[in-house]
C-alpha cells in the first residue's frame, strides 16, 4: 500500500513534511524543511497518477533542472529535484522550490482592480522575470494572477510546472493544450510551437485584468475562447482617462493577435519601468539655522528682498537661534549648508537594494575649524550633522581614529558582502550567476531582517550554507569561498 503523504513523514531522508499549504490538479504544495542545510522550503509533490508516468516524471525533471538556471529577484527559486521509492514500488516525485510569503496576485484582484500605478509596476516585474526566462531559452506557458505572488520584495513569478524549451511541441500526447485558457495566445489554439511571444500575449491579458478587473476575452474552456477570439470586440482601455498612453499602447500591443506584432518581455519591461513611480527614501527631518543676508554694498539693489526666517528643510518653522549678520556669521551659514548637502548626497549614495531603503548611518565628526573671530560661539545646531536613525535601526556613533573590530550597522556589513560577491565576479573567482544567486540571497536577508520579520541568525546561516553549496558545485573558489564566510559571519554580529 502506498505511503501516505503525513505530517512528520521524510522524503529522501532530507525533506521533513510539515504542513499542506496548497492543492492542485497536477500537485499538493507542502511546507516542509530541509534537515541538510535547515531551512524551510516549498515542496511540489506531483499527483501520484502523474508521478506513476516514467516520461512525465523526465519532462518535470528536466524542466525544474532548466528552471534552477533562472535565477532572478522576480523569480521563484528552484533548489532540488527528488523521488523516493514506497514500500509497494510507487514513487513519490517532487520539485523543492522557494518558500514565499505573501499575497496571490489572483486572491488580490478578487478586491478590484489595481490603482494604475502599482498595476504597472507588477507588469514590469514581471515582464522582467520573463525577460530573463526567454534570454535561457525557456517559456512558461501559464503567466496568470494564481502564478504571480506579491511579496514584501516585489513580485515572484511562481510554477514552471509547464514551463518548456523555446520551439517545443505546444501539445501533450493526447493532443491537448497547456494553459489556462482566458490567457492563452490566440496561435497555441492551432498547436503553434511554444514562443516568447505567447508569454508576452499572457502578460497582456494579465496587465489588463490588473488595470481594469478583467480580461480581454473571458473564458473557461477552449471552446469558449475560440468564439470569444472570434466574435468579441478588440479589448481597450478607453476607460481609464487617467492611464498614460504609452502604457496602454504596450498593453495592447502585447495582446496582438499576430505574434510579430507584440513586442518582447524586455521592451516591455522597459516601457513599463519608464511610468513606475520610484520609491522615495525616508527623510530625516534637519533643521537648519538661517539669518539674514550680510549687508550689501553701496548700490547693490536690496528693496524688496525679504529676511528669511529659520527654517527646517521639509518647511516647518525652527526653533534655532538666528545669528547675527556678520561675515563670519554668513560663512558659518554656508558651512552648515554645505554639511547638509553632503550628508544628502551620502544618504542616496549608500544603497544595498533597489527595493529596500538603507539604515542611515551616523557621519564621523570633523575636526573643528578655528577662524579668528569675536563672534559669539556658533550655536549647537551649526555642529556637523547626523541624521536620526529610523525607529527600530542600529544606534550608531561616530567613530574617529583607526578602525576598530565593531562590525557596525547591518547594512554596512551587507554593503562589504555585496561589495565582496562584485569583486570575486569581476575577477573570475566567483560564476555570474553563483553571484547574483549570493546577491539575491543578500537581498532577501537584508529586507527580511530590516522588516522584523526574521532573526537574523537563521538567514545568515542559510547565507553561509548557499556559499557552502556553491562551492562544492564549482561556482566560487576555496579563497573566495573563505573570504566570504568570514564577512557574513561578521554580517552575523551585527546582531549581537
Amino acid at each position: 500500500m502506498k505511503a501516505a503523504l503525513h505530517p512528520g513523514r521524510l522524503l529522501a531522508r532530507r525533506y521533513r513534511l510539515l504542513d499542506q499549504i496548497g492543492a492542485g490538479g497536477m500537485s499538493v504544495i507542502w511546507r516542509a524543511r530541509d534537515e541538510v542545510l535547515d531551512r524551510v522550503v516549498a515542496l511540489k509533490v506531483l499527483a501520484p497518477s502523474l508521478a506513476a508516468d516514467a516520461r512525465f516524471r523526465d519532462m518535470v525533471r528536466e524542466e525544474a533542472r532548466a528552471a534552477a538556471q533562472l535565477v532572478h529577484p522576480h523569480l521563484t527559486s528552484v533548489h532540488d529535484y527528488g523521488e523516493t521509492v514506497d514500500p509497494d514500488g510507487s514513487i513519490t516525485s517532487f520539485v523543492v522550490m522557494e518558500l514565499l510569503s505573501g499575497e496571490e496576485l489572483k486572491l488580490r484582484l478578487t478586491e478590484g482592480p489595481l490603482p494604475w500605478t502599482e498595476a504597472v509596476q507588477v507588469g514590469a516585474q514581471v515582464a522582467d522575470a520573463l525577460a530573463a526566462a526567454h534570454r535561457l531559452g525557456i517559456v512558461h506557458r501559464d503567466i496568470t494572477p494564481a502564478n504571480v505572488m506579491m511579496t514584501g520584495t516585489g513580485v515572484k513569478v511562481l510554477d514552471f510546472g509547464i514551463a518548456t524549451r523555446i520551439g517545443a511541441p505546444d501539445e501533450d500526447e493526447d493532443g491537448e493544450t497547456f494553459g489556462t485558457p482566458a490567457y492563452v495566445a490566440p496561435e497555441r489554439l492551432d498547436g503553434a510551437p511554444a514562443q516568447p511571444s505567447t508569454d508576452v500575449y499572457s502578460l497582456g491579458v494579465l496587465l489588463h485584468e490588473a488595470l481594469t478587473g478583467r480580461v480581454p476575452y473571458p473564458a473557461d474552456t477552449w471552446e469558449q475562447l475560440s468564439s470569444a477570439l472570434a466574435s468579441g470586440p478588440p479589448p481597450t482601455l478607453a476607460d481609464l482617462p487617467d492611464l498614460p498612453p504609452a502604457v496602454a499602447q504596450i498593453c495592447l500591443r502585447s495582446l496582438a493577435r499576430n505574434p510579430a506584432d507584440r513586442p518582447t518581455a524586455r521592451q516591455v519591461a522597459t516601457a513599463l519601468r519608464d511610468h513606475s513611480l520610484p520609491t522615495e527614501p525616508p527623510t530625516a527631518t534637519i533643521l537648519v539655522p538661517t539669518e539674514p543676508l550680510p549687508p550689501q554694498s553701496p548700490g547693490v539693489a536690496t528693496a524688496g528682498v525679504p529676511t528669511p526666517a529659520p527654517t527646517s528643510l521639509d518647511g516647518g518653522a525652527s526653533p534655532a537661534p538666528v545669528e547675527p549678520a556678520t561675515g563670519a556669521g554668513w560663512s558659518r551659514r554656508r558651512l552648515v549648508l554645505l554639511l547638509v548637502l553632503a550628508v544628502g548626497v551620502t544618504l542616496a549614495g549608500v544603497a544595498l537594494l533597489p527595493e529596500q531603503q538603507p539604515t542611515r548611518r551616523a557621519q564621523p565628526s570633523a575636526a573643528p575649524v578655528t577662524t579668528p573671530s569675536t563672534d559669539p560661539p556658533a550655536p549647537e545646531s551649526s555642529a556637523p550633522i547626523t541624521p536620526t536613525p529610523p525607529t527600530g535601526s542600529p544606534s550608531t556613533k561616530p567613530t574617529t581614529g583607526a578602525p576598530t573590530s565593531n562590525p557596525g550597522t547591518l547594512i554596512e556589513a551587507a554593503n562589504r558582502v555585496d561589495g565582496l560577491i562584485g569583486a570575486g565576479v569581476s575577477a573570475g573567482e566567483i560564476r555570474e550567476d553563483v553571484g547574483l544567486d549570493l546577491r539575491n540571497e543578500l537581498r532577501n536577508l537584508t529586507a527580511a531582517v530590516s522588516s522584523g520579520r526574521e532573526k537574523l541568525a537563521p538567514p545568515v546561516a542559510r547565507l553561509r550554507a548557499k556559499v557552502t553549496v556553491r562551492l562544492g558545485e564549482g561556482g566560487i573558489s576555496p579563497a573566495y569561498a573563505s573570504r566570504l564566510d568570514t564577512a557574513i559571519a561578521e554580517l552575523g554580529a551585527t546582531g549581537a
